[in-house]
């Protein structure tokens, strides 16, 4: 499987024994050619510049915490998706559209990176960049290299968890057994599970509950 969410084991072992490419016999065609195409290696990235593909991979890796295999892998589709145009179809009226977002706030990372650390944010620790992005998360400033702050960290992370959620990977992590067409579900209601269906071992890790991690 392309790119593992870099958490430690412990989460492998909520779902023990399961895999959502085990389920792919259920799919339909057309869903089973989508779903495990997600596994391939990445396309090429063709519309974010070169020079900024390596902080847009380790800005991913920051937001959902994977490695840098599994970051370029997510970077890939996002980039597939502004190649293609393929956006929310809104934007603030108070931002660029999202291509230029993408290009102007990857090279405003590197700017400050080169200012508080002196080198590309790729190259800064992990630490300093998690500084750098708790700044843009938690400022409440009107601007941040020509764009509101707030609204850049709002389309990273629109753009980030669309394509980290699409990915078979973060299904694994959270006991998801892929699409219901055709089998569909016939056991719903909370603690009801289907047959091919895996008990969480470790609920106290579902981010949902407060003393989660």
């Amino acid at each position: 499987m392309t790119g593992e969410a870099q958490r430690g084991d412990h989460w492998k072992r909520r779902f023990p024994g399961f895999s959502v490419v085990g389920q792919a016999d259920h799919w339909d065609d057309a869903t089973r050619a989508v779903v495990l195409a997600r596994l391939e290696p990445p396309r090429p990235i063709t519309y974010l510049p070169e020079e900024l593909r390596p902080t847009g991979v380790a800005l991913v890796a920051q937001l959902v915490a994977v490695d840098g295999e599994f970051a370029l892998a997510l970077l890939a589709s996002i980039d597939e998706r502004l190649a293609t145009n393929q956006t929310d179809g809104w934007h603030y009226d108070d931002m660029p559209i999202d291509h230029d977002v993408w290009k102007r706030s990857l090279a405003g990372l590197d700017a400050d990176a080169a200012k508080e650390c002196g080198s590309a944010f790729s190259d800064a620790d992990e630490e300093q960049q998690q500084e750098l992005l708790e700044r843009v998360r938690t400022s409440d400033a009107t601007d941040w290299h020509g764009m509101p702050p707030g609204r850049v960290w709002n389309l990273w992370m629109r753009y980030v968890c669309t394509a980290y959620y699409a990915h078979p990977s973060a299904w694994d992590e959270m006991g998801f057994p892929g699409p219901a067409y055709p089998r569909g579900y016939k056991n719903t209601g909370i603690d009801a599970r289907e047959p091919f269906e895996v008990a969480d071992t470790m609920p106290h890790m579902d981010p949902t509950v407060s003393s989660a991690p």
